[in-house]
C-alpha cells in the first residue's frame, strides 16, 4: 500500500521513499516525466573538476547524494505508463524501443563545443520526431524563486519541465518517481496540472514541498 504522503495540497502529492515500491501502488493513468539517474556517479559536491577540492565558489558540500546515480539506469518499469518522457536518453538508448527525442539546447552557440555537454536528450513514448527547446539567453534562475539558487545537481529549468508536460499531449495527472527537488511537481502546478512526486532523499522532499507549497505563478507574465 502507499505511505502517508510527505506533502499534500490540492494539485500536488509526494511520497519519500522508494519509487519502485510505491508507483506500482498508484491507482489511474499518468503522464510520466522525469529526470532519472543515469548511472554516471554523480559527483554532488563538485570535487570531480577540482581535484578533489572544494574551490571557493564552486565546490559544494550541501547536496545530498543522488541515489541510484551508481548503477546504470533501467527504464524498463517506466514503459508501460500511457505518456512518457524521460531525460538522459543517451544514457539509456539502447533500452528503450523507437520514439520521439526532446532536445534542450542548454548552451549559446558561441559555447558550443566546449565544457560539458551543448544538449541533453529525453526519450518521449511514441512517434519519431526531434523537438528542440532552446535555453533562453541570457538565462533566467534556474530556481529564481528561490532566489537563484539551485536546490540539486541535476535540476533541471522550471520551462524545460513545463515543455515536457506539454509535450505529452494529454491531461493525465504528472507522475515524476525520481522527483529530487520537484522541478517537474512545480512545473505542473504552474500549469493547473495535478501531480504526483517520488523522492528517497528526504531532503529533497522538505524542498520540493517548499517549492510547490508556493503561489501559482502567472505564465502570461512570465512566458
Amino acid at each position: 500500500g502507499l505511505p502517508k504522503p510527505f506533502y499534500e495540497d490540492g494539485s500536488v502529492t509526494i511520497y519519500h521513499g522508494d519509487c519502485r515500491e510505491i508507483a506500482p501502488s498508484l491507482e489511474g493513468d499518468f503522464a510520466l516525466v522525469s529526470d532519472p539517474p543515469y548511472g554516471m556517479g554523480w559527483n554532488t559536491d563538485s570535487t570531480r573538476f577540482t581535484g578533489g577540492q572544494h574551490i571557493r565558489g564552486t565546490g559544494r558540500k550541501d547536496w545530498a547524494e543522488i541515489h541510484g546515480d551508481t548503477e546504470p539506469f533501467d527504464p524498463s518499469p517506466w514503459l508501460g505508463y500511457p505518456a512518457v518522457v524521460l531525460w538522459g536518453f543517451n544514457h539509456f538508448a539502447q533500452a528503450v524501443p523507437a520514439g520521439t527525442v526532446l532536445v534542450w539546447i542548454k548552451k549559446a552557440d558561441h559555447l558550443f563545443g566546449t565544457f560539458l555537454s551543448d544538449c541533453e536528450l529525453a526519450w518521449m513514448k511514441g512517434g519519431h520526431g526531434v523537438y528542440a527547446h532552446r535555453k533562453q539567453f541570457p538565462p533566467p534562475s534556474r530556481m529564481s524563486e528561490n532566489n537563484g539558487k539551485v536546490a540539486h545537481p541535476t535540476q533541471k529549468p522550471l520551462s524545460l519541465m513545463r515543455w515536457s508536460i506539454e509535450r505529452t499531449g494529454t491531461d493525465l495527472p504528472v507522475l515524476d518517481p525520481f522527483m529530487g527537488s520537484g522541478t517537474t511537481l512545480r512545473a505542473a502546478k504552474d500549469l493547473g496540472r495535478k501531480a504526483i512526486g517520488i523522492e528517497l532523499e528526504e531532503r529533497y522532499c522538505e524542498i520540493a514541498a517548499e517549492r510547490c507549497s508556493q503561489e501559482v505563478l502567472d505564465l502570461g507574465a512570465a512566458a
